[in-house]
């Protein structure tokens, strides 16, 4: 039942509507019964009672207006029900606020009880004969206010305007013919009460376009985000912070939200609808109260007639500590807090009044001692700035009145470092991060903080999707399909495909490292080992040049929103991600007397040049648009903050004089060495079932030209090129060559040949490589070692079981660093156990013995989100006794496990357990996920042959499968 959501999505598409995941209204050819509400040259008139809430109205407008965007028709906006009968009719009201709609709930034209009194609902319908003079109309009937406003911009996006027509440039669909079908449906409630987003870090992008469209963050520049936010199903919004002041930088603000149905909030460190630049000198609730009371009322006082979500509580100034606050003085905060909400507000029942308090930093420290929250408050729990959630609602917290929240990061200033220049998000991760918070019951509140909202335009529809409908959300493979309905509706079905796919992608790239951490110290990626370096860029080329032609093949108005929302993180970030690897590679190559190292520092030079070029293109976007946009620095850092400008990576140029041995030199992989000069390497061994290419770089290290030949002292080797001309400067400095073996006449069993690379002039180079020609039992199924490495991914399992309560291990796509993730689902089955709990196997052949081998164990850098049962999982090899693992250290709220920072930085927590001694043969390693919560994506067993690297070896062969 699962998948139903979906298939109605896809449904809706095959009749022409463009709504992700809701059923359809609209259709865009003639149907049976259905009603014509708009073609060439012809609108709807959108009728709407005069005394419904005025948000509606404009609701209308913009519906009235999207019709002409789609079929170059206007729609009207009217109050009276005269005059109808020559033109199609959409009537659109408030339940209880309506008298049209009441009126025809009286009369029995229309039946609203599935949707009355419910939070933000909506039905719609054809209704025959609603007023005299119309034979049929459209109904859109709203349980309240949002509920009406939702209903009109359901038909706007069914009809083809995307909620990111202005914010992303989505160009609207266009149509000649809409029909509404003759069939009824109701939407809602939605599955969290309040859904938002948070303006966040905007200095200097976002600030910096506004000053120079708004000059201020004023209520024209609100008026489009809460559009947008309204258009999104969303309905909660705390504003940005560091220099502006919501209601104060212009007295429309508070009364535009309110008016157009957005529920204003502040920040975890801003109470009661002030602003932080509001507040008192002496922020001090010890030395200061009587300031500090004035503060909070004149807050409640202002934003008293306007529909708010309290922030509650306190924190010290400016987003930090505060030296004196504890959690006895904050509990007399809360409390004085709320007895001046029951004052002003005249409401004695606070439960029906929404308030929130954020367990932020610090904060969680004095919930940790005890601190009582009055149940009427929600918990809104946090992540750890770095979409990893710290705490989540314990059995004995499931049933407070205020329920409890999320608040969740897209973007962040602060350790380990910043995150705010573009989308860095891998939308699996938010998947299981949010779904767990759902299955754990923090329903109340999810809001995410989006830094300057452009960049994240793909992981802000994705997080308010979520939260409006989880039930398309239930399974871990749903972020696929709702990638391929949201680049449905924003590109065409053309394209859909491949740019879920090319996000996809990206999402696994990204998690991997922030582009603002690429040049911690030493690097990341082995410039020696498993071709790691090389590899990684690679995997950038190919995205980019896959991502490319779908740009190219879309028309020019499409290509421009495609650019900003998909192509351009991916344009840039490559140029960001090759300037720091050929900067890596220069500096080994430098070591190497490689010629190529000066071609490498060219480069970098090069490509730290595109960056420039990358931004100019965005900022020049539709005559300057989106200029300032990307004004955010993501080079150069050396701490958390912001460094004052970009700023290349250091690269080294070397002589061109040759070396006395002459101009070649020889490296091979898992080697820094360079021959002739240090001792030559011995080649790593080949195989029939080694993963990756064996190779050898031959290389220029001075001025001129020399010709080489190659060759095997062994007539089963091949050298692929077998000779070749190194030329520098001017043409040819390295060529790779790439060994293979015939091993139908290698010699059975371990043996060692030797490769000569013989320079015409200079000291030729004699290399050795071991060769095992073996083979595994023709029934076996499942990996086979190498070079003393099994390296596993979580979805080539060999069997798996279900759990004696119907639990399983479920596969969650594109998830991690490298492939997809292995979690225990359903969430709420609770704690396994290794005798009952569900299993999965991979079975490994070995060739090599080890005394004592490990397992390697990639997990996220996940948090213990229930204390009293953390995340645990269980390994064992072969008939062994599981050994239990609980991979994240015990924290107390506040503060961090050991070994956050890394994992944070790195996008993983790798875990090592001794499995025992490992003789030659058939194994079996068998995994246990003991714990809702846990998730794990590699698996890698060294039996003595693992090299460093950041990502691990590549993925072991796999027969029999």
């Amino acid at each position: 039942m699962a998948l139903l959501p979906f298939l109605i999505t896809l449904l809706a598409f095959a009749i022409g509507t463009l709504a992700i995941g809701q059923p359809a209204s609209v259709i865009f050819s003639e149907t049976a019964g259905g009603l014509k509400l708009a073609g060439t040259g012809s609108a709807p008139t959108i009728v709407i009672d005069g005394k419904d809430w005025p948000g509606v109205t404009r609701a209308g407008s913009d519906l009235a207006n999207d019709f002409g965007l789609v079929t170059g028709t206007k729609g009207k906006v009217t109050t009276g029900t005269s005059g109808l009968s020559d033109t199609p009719v959409i009537i659109a009201g408030t339940v209880g606020k309506s008298p049209l709609i009441d009126g025809l709930v009286s009369s029995g034209k229309i039946d609203v009880s599935a949707i009355k009194g419910k939070w933000e609902s909506f039905s719609s319908q054809l209704v025959a004969n609603p007023v005299d003079g119309v034979v049929s109309a459209l109904l859109l009937a709203g349980s309240d206010k949002r509920g009406t406003i939702f209903a009109l911009y359901d038909i706007s996006e069914q009809i083809g305007v995307s909620p990111w027509y202005w914010w992303a440039d989505v160009p609207p669909k266009k149509k000649t013919a809409i029909y509404a079908l003759n069939s009824k449906k109701s939407q809602g409630p939605p599955s969290i009460k309040y859904r938002g987003i948070f303006l966040n870090d905007e200095q200097p992008a976002l600030t910096n376009w506004v000053k120079a469209n708004y000059g201020k963050y004023d209520s024209r520049f609100h008026a489009k985000v809460f559009e947008l936010l309204l258009r999104l199903r969303a309905n909660y919004f705390w504003p940005t912070m560091w220099d502006s002041k919501f209601y104060v930088d212009d007295s429309k603000n508070g009364p535009l939200a309110d008016e157009m149905g957005i529920v204003m909030g502040t920040s975890h460190t801003e109470p009661l609808a002030r602003a932080d630049k509001e507040k008192v000198k002496l922020w001090d609730w010890k030395s200061n109260q009587n300031g500090l009371k004035k503060y909070m009322q004149d807050g409640i006082t202002r934003a008293k007639n306007w529909e708010t979500l309290w922030t509650m509580g306190m924190r010290g100034d400016g987003d930090n500590s505060s030296p004196t606050l504890d959690a006895k003085s904050l509990v007399s905060v809360i409390e004085y807090q709320q007895s001046i909400l029951k004052s002003t507000l005249g409401e004695s029942d606070l439960s029906k009044v929404p308030q929130m308090w954020c367990v932020y930093k610090e904060v969680g420290g004095y919930y940790q001692t005890g601190m009582e929250i009055p149940k009427d408050i929600t918990i809104l729990w946090s992540d750890d700035n770095s979409g990893n959630i710290q705490r989540l609602p314990i059995p004995s917290e499931i049933n407070r009145v205020g329920n409890a929240g999320v608040y969740y990061h897209f973007d962040y200033v602060g350790d380990p470092r910043n995150y705010k220049w573009i989308n860095t998000i891998q939308l699996s991760k938010t998947w299981e991060q949010m779904h767990l918070a759902y299955r754990k019951n923090a329903t109340q509140i999810w809001i995410v903080n989006v830094g300057d909202l452009k960049p994240l335009e793909i992981p802000i529809s994705h997080f308010l999707d979520m939260a409006y409908d989880m039930s398309h959300f239930l399974k871990p493979d749903s972020t696929d399909p709702w990638l391929k309905a949201w680049a449905t509706r924003e590109f065409g079905s053309e394209v859909a495909d491949g740019t879920a796919e090319a996000m996809a992608t990206y999402g696994k790239l990204i998690i991997r490292r922030k582009y603002e951490l690429l040049n911690m110290s030493p690097f990341m990626l082995s410039t020696v080992n498993y071709d790691e370096a090389e590899t990684v860029l690679s995997e950038w080329d190919v995205l980019q040049n896959r991502t490319q032609k779908l740009y190219d093949s879309l028309d020019e108005a499409t290509q421009i929103a495609f650019f900003e929302m998909v192509l351009h993180p991916i344009l840039a970030g490559r140029i960001v991600q090759q300037v720091y690897i050929s900067a890596a590679r220069n500096n080994a190559y430098a070591t190497q007397k490689r010629m190529s190292a000066n071609t490498l520092a060219t480069d970098v030079k090069a490509t730290y040049a595109q960056d420039a070029v990358i931004q100019k293109r965005y900022h020049g976007l539709l005559n300057g648009k989106w200029n300032h946009m990307m004004d955010q620095i993501h080079f150069g850092y050396s701490n958390w903050q912001d460094p004052g400008s970009n700023s290349m990576p250091s690269v080294q140029t070397i002589g061109t004089t040759a070396p006395s041995s002459g101009i070649m030199g020889v490296s091979v992989q898992n080697s820094a060495a360079s021959t002739p000069g240090d001792a030559a390497p011995a080649l790593m061994g080949l195989d029939p079932y080694t993963p990756e290419n064996r190779t050898v770089d031959i290389y220029a290290r001075g001025s001129g030209t020399v010709g080489f030949t190659v060759t095997p002292n062994q007539p089963f080797i091949k050298v692929t090129p077998s000779s070749g001309t190194l030329t520098y400067p001017s043409g040819t400095s390295d060529i790779r060559a790439t060994i293979s073996v015939d091993w139908t006449s290698a010699p059975t069993g371990t043996s060692k040949v030797s490769i000569e690379i013989k320079p015409k002039s200079g000291t030729a180079v004699t290399l050795n490589l071991p060769i095992n020609n073996v083979a595994v039992p023709a029934d076996f199924k499942g990996y086979v070692e190498s070079n003393g490495v099994v390296a596993m991914e979580m979805q080539h399992f060999t069997d798996r079981t279900k759990g004696a309560s119907g639990s399983n291990l479920e596969l969650i796509p594109n998830y991690g660093r490298t492939d997809s993730g292995l979690t225990l689902l359903p969430i709420a089955a609770g704690t396994q156990t290794t005798s009952t709990g569900p299993k999965a196997v991979y079975n490994f052949y070995a060739f090599s013995s080890a005394s004592n081998a490990k397992v390697s164990v990639y997990l996220p850098p996940s948090f213990n989100v229930n204390p009293g049962s953390p995340l645990k999982y269980a390994v064992a090899l072969d008939s062994a006794t599981p050994i239990t693992v609980s991979p994240v250290p015990s924290s107390t709220l506040g503060s961090m496990p050991n070994g956050w920072r890394e994992s944070v930085i790195d996008g993983a927590r790798v875990v090592s357990t001794n499995l025992g001694k490992v003789e030659p043969g058939k194994h079996s390693l068998s995994l246990w996920l003991l714990e809702p919560g846990t998730t794990i994506h590699r698996l890698v067993v060294d039996l003595g042959g693992v090299k460093g690297s950041y990502l691990g070896p590549w993925e072991s062969r796999r027969v029999g499968v």
